[in-house]
């Protein structure tokens, strides 16, 4: 294969900004020409090489059909690649898709300019006054419904780079939610007090981590609470007020491809002066909890009140919660 960069311009630089893009990532991952690179990588690149393996001939296919083809088939084999990756080792991060992709891009690039060479009329890249010129005369000579197809081609496709610009410079915003968890005292999601004698200290680490798109004031409410259920109906038997506390935290991104870190943890050591098996409820409310009939002192029972209501929420899953049993004995 004889290579010619002038004459396969198009392909050659498919693969130079395909090799040129995983060096952006890397060294400049917050660039604005990550995206610049990025959309036409996914979106035009691997159709645009796959056809010039299958239609190297001039033939084929006509420029504007080329052009559009390419964005279906991208978009078509985008996809397929990340499906792939699901079902191996690597999975659908950063890194697998975006060698698989260049390795892809690069090869149908090869692909390309070697069927391209051995075609007896190749289609080469266009000229773009040239190219411009012969269609605006094409589209002049075209009457009727054809010119009227072609009117609504164009719209379709630059409707389609717009909308798809918009979404690029006005993104989504992701979900909102609240990271709440308990671990024991060892750092894990084992090891938990649940076996404990009166007035025996036990200690939890109480996690959380705010992705709501806003800094949020959280309250975090302890209530010990002896309760049954009677036909699905949630009867509270003891409930005392055992601690809260405010903690306010700033939006922080999920990031998918790093090591999970903690935005807030407290180690919180507590004991239990009463007998019996309970639940230790810990109840999260963003900006504010719900007002108390009265106030609120360690281990102050407040059985048949309105308090009642928080743990019922918190069983019906209408208020973010976790809880703990605990058999407290002599």
């Amino acid at each position: 294969m004889n290579p010619q960069p002038r004459r396969d311009w198009d392909l050659w630089s498919i693969t130079v900004l395909s090799l040129l893009l995983i060096a952006v990532i890397y060294l400049l991952p917050q660039s604005t020409l990550r995206v610049l690179l990025g959309l036409p990588f996914i979106l035009f690149f691997p159709g645009y090489a796959a056809l010039s393996v299958l239609f190297p001939e001039r033939k084929d296919l006509e420029t504007i059909e080329r052009v559009a083809l390419s964005f279906g088939l991208s978009i078509a084999i985008s996809p397929l690649i990340g499906f792939g990756l699901n079902y191996t080792p690597f999975g659908i991060r950063l890194a697998p898709i975006l060698l698989s992709l260049s390795a892809l891009n690069v090869a149908l690039s090869i692909g390309g300019l070697y069927r391209r060479e051995r075609a007896g009329e190749p289609y080469l890249p266009f000229d773009l006054q040239e190219t411009w010129g012969r269609y605006i005369a094409q589209f002049k000579a075209e009457k009727g419904l054809d010119r009227a197809l072609t009117i609504i081609l164009v719209i379709s496709i630059l409707s389609s780079v717009i909308a798809l610009a918009y979404v690029v410079a006005v993104p989504r915003q992701g979900e909102s939610f609240t990271e709440f968890y308990i671990l024991g005292p060892g750092g894990m999601a084992e090891g938990y007090p649940r076996n404990l004698t009166v007035a025996e200290e036990a200690t939890v680490i109480i996690g959380l981590a705010n992705h709501e798109h806003r800094t949020v004031e959280y309250t975090v409410e302890l209530w010990l609470v002896n309760m049954s259920f009677v036909d699905n109906v949630t009867q509270v038997h003891r409930m005392y007020f055992f601690d809260s506390f405010l903690v306010t935290l700033e939006h922080v991104d999920v990031d998918l491809e790093g090591v999970w870190q903690a935005q807030w943890e407290e180690r919180y050591t507590f004991n239990v002066t009463v007998e019996g098996d309970y639940k230790l409820w810990f109840l999260l409310y963003k900006d504010g909890a719900p007002a108390l009939p009265f106030s609120p002192t360690h281990m102050l029972d407040f059985t048949g009140t309105s308090a009642e209501e928080r743990i019922v929420g918190a069983v019906e899953n209408e208020v973010q919660s976790l809880n703990l049993n605990l058999a407290i004995r002599n």
